[in-house]
């Protein structure tokens, strides 16, 4: 039974025909609790915590709130209009947002306090692009996964010119990596008129960590998989413009820390795919421009903020965190989950204390 299929069914319904009621608001508590980020976790919290009886504001770095929901998944995926459905709904019961605020530059969680604000929520999510590190990932035409997907879908590329956004359509478009990032990403190329859409992972296809049925639709699309394959280096033109890829086939050796069959080198198996447009989407990290403006967050190797798992609470009293910022990058529903534990840790605060 597609389940997911049916509770997407009636979501629709409700939000065509607008017939379910208000929920009820407790009466006001008088605490005021800022969330920093509009992603899934802060749009739970925000949703949890103004039926509660808080006063909540929403800061998000963006002009428009949503997140990753908005910048990273793509219109044919996730249609904006849902998202911005949600929010209106959570304006209507009052909660605030304010956009293009960057809390860490406009504004620290220290002035979030100074403010009158009794509890924050961090909900920032892990947007800084990993990249390969290799020869030529410099060229023009070398996109990060995340400005890709925030310009094609939060920016409307793929409207341009009605959306003054320029983006590179390629006809030749390789994107590195075997996510649903990457999945999503070869998928865009399509639209935007790729010719030839491939899909470049250093494993096989069983270890490929994006969702299956995201693979399924990659392929219908006409995504073409390059697996066991890793790039070694990109070239250009004289213009300095991406033109091609080396790269080198791979086997399957020992299981790695992952636990998946590490990757080895082919000796002396280098080729080239002609390309006019490469993504780089192997995953992304904790962009640190937040965490190093707010002292007393614990922060584990990686800069992810620690948290106690249960209830999303910081080493920083008044602060708690979830989502990717907590997790790294991961999916929508558990960023959602965190939000709804650090809801209710956060309401036992305000109501109850530290």
């Amino acid at each position: 039974m597609a389940i997911g299929n049916l509770e997407r069914f009636a979501a629709d319904y409700e939000r065509a025909h607008r017939k379910a009621p208000k929920p009820e608001k407790a009466s006001p508590t008088g605490k005021k609790v800022a969330v920093v980020g509009s992603g899934p976790s802060g749009l739970t919290v925000a949703g949890d915590l103004i039926l509660k009886g808080h006063d909540v504001t929403i800061f998000e770095a963006f002009h428009r709130p949503g997140g990753v929901l908005v910048y990273g998944i793509p219109e044919f995926r996730l249609p904006k209009e849902i998202v911005f459905s949600e929010v209106e709904g959570l304006e209507a019961l009052g909660v605030k947002v304010q956009t293009n605020v960057v809390i860490g530059r406009s504004i620290t969680v220290d002035e979030l306090f100074e403010e009158g604000y009794d509890a924050v929520f961090l909900g920032v999510g892990a947007g800084l692009p990993m990249f390969l590190n290799i020869p030529g990932e410099n060229l023009a035409g070398v996109f990060s996964a995340n400005e890709y997907l925030t310009r094609t879908n939060l920016m409307k590329a793929y409207k341009f010119p009605e959306y003054d956004t320029p983006i590179i359509k390629g006809k030749n478009v390789v994107t590195v990596g075997g996510g649903n990032v990457a999945m999503d990403s070869a998928r865009t190329a399509l639209r935007l008129g790729a010719e030839n859409s491939y899909i470049v992972y250093r494993r096989s296809e069983t270890e490929l960590p994006a969702r299956a049925a995201e693979v399924h639709h990659a392929r219908e699309e006409g995504v073409q998989f390059k697996l066991l394959t890793n790039p070694k280096r990109f070239f250009g033109d004289e213009n300095g413009r991406v033109t091609g890829m080396e790269a080198i086939k791979m086997e399957l050796g020992e299981p790695d820390e992952s636990g998946r069959r590490r990757p080895v080198p082919i000796e002396g198996s280098e080729f080239t795919i002609d390309c006019d447009l490469v993504i780089i989407a192997i995953g992304s990290g904790a962009n640190p421009l937040l965490t190093k403006s707010t002292e007393g967050l614990k922060l584990n190797s990686r800069g992810y903020i620690v948290t106690d798992t249960k209830t999303g609470k910081t080493t920083r009293r008044g602060v708690w965190a979830g989502g990717d910022i907590v997790t790294g990058s991961a999916t929508v529903i558990l960023a959602m989950g965190a939000g709804r534990a650090a809801a209710d840790s956060m309401h036992d605060y305000l109501t109850l204390g530290w």
